[in-house]
């Protein structure tokens, strides 16, 4: 059957420095879970927790449960070191202090 054809898939991890592209092949009904496990990635990155993993598709976050399909690829993501709202409030304050920006309205100044 054609329904039973496996395809392949890449799982993908990035670090600052380095990157991670492993092609594995599956078959339908696989899940983003298993191709991860079946890639064995985590040999090579020991830090990656299965047991909390954030995982997505072209930057859309997936459930580890859900299916593949073919076209797809499995994204690891990792945990993110600062809030980004946080560090936008530091970079205005900063912008502030050394006098940037218009301290009452926030617009810059020319």
């Amino acid at each position: 059957m054609a329904n039973d054809a496996a395809f392949t898939v890449e799982v993908i991890y990035a670090l600052p420095d380095q990157q991670k592209v492993i092609a594995v092949s599956v078959l339908p009904g696989t899940t983003f879970l298993d191709a991860v496990n079946k890639s064995r990635i985590c040999e090579f990155f020991p830090e990656i927790d299965l047991a909390n993993i954030k995982l997505g598709c072209f930057s859309h976050q997936m459930k580890p449960d859900d299916e593949l399909q073919p076209g797809l690829r499995v994204e690891i993501y990792r945990p993110l070191i600062a809030d980004p709202k946080d560090v936008r409030r530091k970079r205005a304050e900063k912008a502030k202090e050394e006098g940037r920006i218009n301290k009452t309205t926030g617009a810059k100044i020319s």
